[in-house]
């Protein structure tokens, strides 16, 4: 949103949950700056300034809220709609991007110079890369004081500071207290049982749809990779530094989230891909307003609001889904998949897993992928990486062969680097360069800038479910006459999507 003073203000004054996460605010009179429903009395105007981001906030010299926990918030919606280098950064910034491969790193995935993007952030978010990962470091820090008993200097470097006296340094500057204050202040509370175990929650804009959401994922659930179990969602992670295991849980304002690393270096991105599978930064009451304005979907959005676009912790595991999913059921597509994760690989003479995107694979050729080591968690892991797609027989596929290929040419692109599936991708040349792949059509690409890159406004008209669900909600249901009709429901038409396809 614009940084307009009143509107900020009134915003402030009413406590609305809704603008958590857009800004923040900076109390000059007190040296702390707050997310805009803190509950704290309403600062006087003369001593109030608006930020746009907690790094811009601590730049400015002001100290994180120990009431409100501004750090906490929800992320801004504004990156969903905006498919921007500034939109890119943030989601890649996020990710952990900064922190593995510096700013050097980051502005080479987004193909600027490091004055030019540090210039942009800057224009639009009050400060720079290093700020903005340096904000991040300090909320990660200080999830781990709270939420582990890892000694301080672990966490300093598991949190990515480049030394434990930029460590004390930055917590004392962001939250007016030493690292061992922050830990003594948990009061009694112990830390979850189990190394590599952090409990914490994930905040959100309400109304959340926490059913629709459970109900997605659980008929799309890969055995030994994902499950729902009793509101529950447990799955699998392949991560920068290792593996892990999350489960979260709905619940009224935030989401109960248990990961168990591997690496405490993965918090970040973890947090980061959790947030993006359930879609937790969008502005339900925004999408709402906008689709509820047609009388077709009205009804459907006052019975259930807050539906969310379920997404991906892995684009490369969304664009195998995506192709093995086209033109079959979902339990068809299920089915292949369990094939595809149960095969043992047939590595040839002298391979060795490669670092993919950040994960290193760690199965023995030819074992199968349900027994690998998953750094001692045991039960789920993450889906298959490239390389193992490449090492699979022909038997494991299951399918006809031209989709075959197209699996394996899509694993061949992302091991050579010419296709990157990550968070922070650019949407539409990504998609450009997925239709130059045999095999993958405009549904197949469409599907991942969706659900993959977090597109907000993809419609799905060619879709056989989605035309059902249009045709039982009286709307148009051929995909021409349905994509002309769906311009009303921009720039939100993925959630359309969504509620067309429970329509169904």
């Amino acid at each position: 949103m614009e940084m307009d003073f009143e509107r900020c203000y009134r915003a402030v004054d009413s406590r609305d949950q809704r603008f958590d996460g857009w800004f923040f605010t900076g109390v000059t009179s007190t040296g702390i700056y707050c997310r805009p429903s803190c509950p704290a009395i309403t600062p006087k105007r003369q001593n109030v300034r608006f930020f746009p981001s907690a790094a811009a906030a601590q730049g400015a010299g002001l100290r994180a809220c120990r009431r409100c926990r501004p750090d906490a918030t929800p992320g801004s919606p504004l990156w969903d709609v905006r498919a921007d280098v500034v939109g890119r950064a943030m989601r890649l910034i996020a990710d952990g991007v900064v922190d593995r491969d510096g700013v050097p790193g980051l502005a080479s995935r987004l193909g600027y110079t490091e004055r030019h993007l540090h210039r942009m952030l800057s224009t639009e978010m009050g400060a720079g890369p290093l700020a903005l990962a340096r904000a991040q470091r300090a909320q990660t820090a200080r999830i781990l004081i709270e939420t582990t008993d890892l000694p301080m200097a672990e966490i300093a470097f598991a949190a990515g500071f480049g030394s434990v006296r930029q460590f004390n340094d930055t917590l004392r500057e962001v939250y007016a207290s030493a690292p061992s204050d922050l830990r003594t202040a948990r009061g009694h509370q112990q830390a979850p049982a189990g190394a590599g175990t952090i409990a914490l929650r994930l905040a959100y804009r309400p109304p959340l749809h926490s059913r629709a959401l459970l109900d997605f994922l659980a008929v799309r659930a890969l055995p030994g990779v994902e499950e729902v179990r009793d509101g529950t969602y447990h799955r699998g992670l392949r991560l920068p530094h290792g593996t892990g295991q999350v489960a979260l849980t709905p619940a009224d304002g935030h989401v109960a989230a248990t990961l168990r690393l591997a690496d405490v270096r993965d918090l970040a991105p973890a947090v980061a891909r959790c947030r993006r599978l359930l879609d937790l930064d969008a502005d339900p009451v925004a999408i709402d307003a906008t689709l509820a304005a047609d009388p077709a979907l009205a009804p459907a959005v006052a019975a259930e609001p807050g539906i969310r676009v379920p997404r991906a912790v892995d684009g490369f595991e969304m664009a195998v889904r995506a192709i093995v999913g086209q033109q079959v059921s979902v339990l068809s597509a299920k089915t292949t998949l369990t094939r595809l994760l149960t095969t043992p690989t047939t590595a040839t003479p002298g391979h060795v897993d490669h670092e993919v995107d950040g994960s290193v694979g760690d199965r023995t050729p030819g074992q199968p992928h349900d027994q690998r080591n998953e750094g001692g968690s045991g039960g789920l892991r993450g889906f298959l990486g490239p390389e193992e797609v490449l090492s699979l027989p022909d038997s494991a596929f299951g399918m006809p062969s031209g989709r075959r290929e197209a699996l394996r040419g899509l694993a061949c692109a992302v091991v050579d680097g010419s296709l990157d599936l990550a968070a922070g991708v650019d949407r539409e040349e990504t998609v450009r360069r997925l239709l130059a792949l045999p095999g993958i059509g405009p549904w197949t690409a469409n599907y991942l800038a969706m659900r993959a890159f977090g597109d907000p406004d993809v419609l799905l008209s060619t879709d056989l479910a989605i035309r059902r669900g249009a045709a039982a909600l009286g709307l148009p249901d051929t995909p021409t006459t349905l994509d002309r009709y769906a311009d009303r429901w921009r720039p939100w038409r993925s959630y359309a999507t969504i509620r067309l396809w429970r329509a169904a």
